[in-house]
C-alpha cells in the first residue's frame, strides 16, 4: 500500500514544492489550500502521476472547513503517513498601530490553524504509526521565532507560539510513535515574499534579503529538509525546531 500525506498551504511557495516532492516520491497527496485555483495549477503538475495530488479548497483556520477536508480525506484512506502544515499568513506594522483583524488572522492561520489540523490528522496518523515506522508531522515555522524584527513582532510571535506547541505535542505523541518536529525558514524566493518586497515602499517593513551564504532560500532547500524529518533517517528525531536560513540566525554580520 502507497503512503498519504496531508500538506497545507499547497497551493504555491514551500507548500507546493513540498507536494510536488512527495507526490514525485509515489505518495498520495491531499493538498488544502483556500485558493482552489493554484491547486488546480499544482494539480496540473501531477498530471502524468494520475491520482497522486487530490487538490481540497479548505480555510486552516476554520475549524469547520478542517473537517470537511478531513472527512473527504477519509473518504479515501483510513491512514495518513505524513502531515505537514505550510499555510501561513504574513502581516506587517509597529505592534502599537498593527490593527486588531491582522493580529488575528496571524494567530488564527499561523498558529490555530496548525493545531486544528493535528488534530483533524491525529486519528489518521495514530491508526498509520508504529515503533518501527512513525507517522510524522511538519509545522513550517519561522527564522523570526527565533529572531524576530520590528514590524514583524506578531507574526514572529505567532511563529514563536508554533515551536512551542511542536515541543509539547511532540512529547505528548511520542508513546503513539508520532514525530513532531518544525523548520524555521528565513527569507524564502516565494510569491508572498515577493509581495512583501513590492510593498516595502509603503508598508515601511523591509525583508531580510540575502544569508550570509550570499543567497535567499529556495522552497526547494526547506523541502529538502522536510523530506529529511519525513523520512527513516529521522526516525528518533522528534521535538526540533530546524533553522533553514543559511547562518542568518547564527549572528550578525558587522558589515
Amino acid at each position: 500500500m502507497g503512503k498519504h500525506a496531508v500538506v497545507t498551504g499547497a497551493a504555491s511557495g514551500i507548500g507546493a514544492d513540498c507536494c510536488r516532492d512527495l507526490f514525485g516520491r509515489g505518495f498520495t497527496v491531499f493538498g488544502l489550500d483556500r485558493d482552489e485555483q493554484r491547486l488546480q495549477q499544482v494539480a496540473e503538475s501531477a498530471s502524468g502521476q494520475p491520482g497522486k495530488f487530490i487538490p481540497i479548497t479548505c480555510d486552516a483556520s476554520d475549524s469547520t472547513s478542517v473537517a470537511q477536508a478531513f472527512e473527504s480525506i477519509r473518504g479515501t484512506t483510513g491512514t495518513l503517513d505524513a502531515l505537514v502544515c505550510s499555510a501561513g499568513v504574513f502581516r506587517t506594522g509597529a505592534l502599537m498601530e498593527l490593527a486588531e483583524s491582522d493580529y488575528d488572522a496571524l494567530f488564527d492561520v499561523n498558529t490555530k490553524g496548525c493545531w486544528l489540523t493535528a488534530k483533524a490528522a491525529y486519528p489518521l496518523l495514530k491508526q498509520a504509526a508504529t515503533q518501527d515506522s512513525p507517522t510524522r508531522v511538519v509545522f513550517v515555522a519561522s527564522a523570526a521565532a527565533l529572531r524576530p524584527k520590528t514590524g514583524g513582532g506578531a507574526y514572529a510571535a505567532s511563529k514563536v507560539a508554533l515551536t512551542y506547541l511542536t515541543r509539547v505535542l511532540a512529547v505528548e505523541l511520542a508513546s503513539q510513535s508520532i514525530l513532531v518536529n518544525a523548520v524555521a525558514p528565513a527569507t524564502v524566493d516565494t510569491p508572498l515574499v515577493h509581495k512583501l518586497m513590492a510593498d516595502a515602499a509603503t508598508s515601511g517593513y523591509r525583508v531580510s534579503g540575502v544569508s550570509p551564504l550570499g543567497r535567499v532560500a529556495q522552497p526547494s532547500d526547506v523541502t529538502s529538509v522536510i523530506r529529511f524529518l519525513l523520512g527513516d533517517e529521522s526516525r528518533y528525531v522528534t521535538g526540533t525546531v530546524i533553522p533553514i536560513d543559511g547562518g542568518s540566525v547564527a549572528a550578525v554580520l558587522s558589515r
